[in-house]
């Protein structure tokens, strides 16, 4: 009988493999609600305007002149009643963007197929939401659609109108 020493295995075993695939920790519960950040105002493909108005108490009458100067040097010239109502939204918008409290607002216009958009930013943060009675007055004085969004960074105003 020859002499024989214990040898290990050769070559090692391999463990076997788990019984179940290695999961990473799952996420403990979390219960707030995922909001969208508001998306950006973007105005493009056509011709736009804009300026920085200070908080006084001229600014509203300001703003319509703005608007109606831009319109008469984008060649459009419309009768005085649908002047008078372009004056009485852009002012009625930048008023309101102003009882915000902002130091300032911006006043957007463009065009683009006869229409018109009017915007007005109030850059106050904590605006209150808008109400239903401005955005019906803003319809009344002839806007062909109008709406209203409040964020951190402010309140955005804005309508459409016929040109």
């Amino acid at each position: 009988m020859t002499d024989q020493t214990h040898r290990p295995d050769y070559p090692p075993k391999t463990p076997p493999p788990p019984k179940r695939p290695v999961e990473s920790p799952r996420p403990e519960a979390d219960t707030t609600v995922a909001t969208r950040p508001r998306m950006r105002a973007a105005i493009g493909n056509r011709r736009a305007a804009n300026w920085a108005l200070e908080n006084a108490p001229w600014t509203p009458a300001k703003a319509g002149r703005h608007v109606l100067g831009q319109l008469d040097a984008w060649r459009y010239w419309p009768v005085p009643a649908l002047a008078d109502r372009l004056t009485q939204v852009t002012e009625l918008l930048t008023r309101t963007a102003l009882a915000d409290g902002g130091r300032r607002v911006s006043l957007h216009l463009a065009d683009q197929d006869q229409q018109a958009l009017v915007m007005v930013l109030s850059h106050a943060p904590g605006a209150d939401v808008t109400s239903e009675e401005l955005l019906r007055d803003v319809a009344e004085l002839g806007a062909s659609s109008c709406g209203a969004d409040t964020a951190t960074d402010g309140r955005r105003l804005w309508a459409v109108i016929d040109l």
